[in-house]
């Protein structure tokens, strides 16, 4: 049997990916930094770090042929370190980029501008914003002598672990739905396109390029084509879930989120250069290569409803008390 590593694999993607690797036939083994077990022979948890390099050489030594990353570099010059060690110690390397590398574009395709190359906005470009440093690891390894990679990324992916609204994370804005308070949006980002993929679709994309040959050296966007206002994906949750919500400026909206404090200026970059960018995905490059259709995918609505309803009663999600008090304290003179 051939032999994948996922690294971080118990995540919003990696729940799907893995049990789809095993029905591909892989035997499958994941990284984590949680105690996990499984029944399945074909199925290992490794308990450890993926980011410290003396626990990822010791278990490169079990010859992987594919290796699927879901680790966050944001220390580029660390990634450069290890990337040889890597792509020297497998057939295939499969990086977890963004689609938030993306500039705005009339149809998003692999070819579209990144943020990187072509912002001048020069304080965004002196951070190490999400979007940049996910950019700057695909140059790291596009320099690379070996082409045995490829460069995934995918757009915004919810699943039962990770639900999302514009930049409100479910911790944010679920309990919020179950206490039946109400919550509050940005009004400029409403009427934006934005593109959320079911992350069983994804997995199954990603598990299409796993030791695909015709993938080496390329890079995907890993998306469903259909793309919706935040104003309809806010709707979606209204009926799906009983969401009461309010839309308000962009400058209160980001006092809200926290976006003023220091430190946190990585949520006004994320609202500004992600969810008020139209992101339209033209998805044919990743539909030709595995050979999977649009009409394959689930709908956004179709597959909130299936995600929601698995919740349990009591949600893995607390309510961060800060950001939770600023929108109550809003909400308390919003007239």
């Amino acid at each position: 049997m051939k032999k994948i590593l996922v690294l971080g694999g118990t995540g919003a993607m990696g729940v799907y990916l893995v049990p789809e690797l095993l029905r591909l036939g892989y035997r499958t083994d994941v990284v984590s930094l949680d105690e996990m077990t499984s029944d399945n022979p074909n199925l290992t948890y490794s308990k450890g770090n993926a980011r410290d390099d003396e626990f990822l050489k010791d278990i490169l030594k079990n010859n992987y042929d594919a290796i699927v990353d879901f680790m966050i570099y944001d220390d580029t010059e660390k990634f450069k370190l290890r990337r040889d060690m890597i792509l020297d110690s497998t057939e295939h390397y499969l990086f977890l980029s963004s689609y938030r590398v993306y500039a705005e574009d009339k149809y998003i395709t692999e070819e579209s501008p990144r943020l990187l190359d072509v912002s001048d906005d020069c304080e965004f470009l002196k951070t190490n914003d999400y979007s940049l440093y996910k950019a700057r690891g695909e140059d790291v390894l596009r320099a690379a002598k070996s082409k045995n990679y490829s460069i995934l990324r995918p757009a915004i992916t919810y699943s039962k672990r990770r639900f999302q609204l514009v930049t409100l994370e479910a911790y944010a804005f679920l309990p919020r739905i179950r206490q039946g308070k109400t919550v509050v949006l940005p009004e400029e980002a409403m009427d934006i396109q934005a593109t959320m993929s079911w992350a069983g679709d994804v997995a199954k994309l990603i598990a299409a390029l796993v030791l695909n040959k015709k993938a080496y050296g390329e890079t995907y966007t890993v998306s469903t084509a259909e793309h919706n206002s935040w104003r309809t994906v806010a709707e979606y949750y209204r009926e799906l879930q009983g969401m009461k919500y309010i839309t308000v400026p962009k400058k209160d909206y980001l006092k809200i989120t926290g976006a003023d404090l220091p430190g946190k200026k990585c949520f006004e970059y994320q609202l500004l250069y992600d969810r008020m960018l139209n992101r339209r995905i033209d998805n044919s490059k990743i539909l030709d290569v595995t050979g999977y259709k649009q009409t394959d995918f689930i709908s956004l609505k179709d597959g909130l409803a299936r995600e929601l309803s698995g919740l349990p009663e009591v949600l893995p999600w607390d309510g961060r008390d800060d950001l939770n008090k600023r929108m109550d304290d809003y909400l308390i003179n919003f007239r």
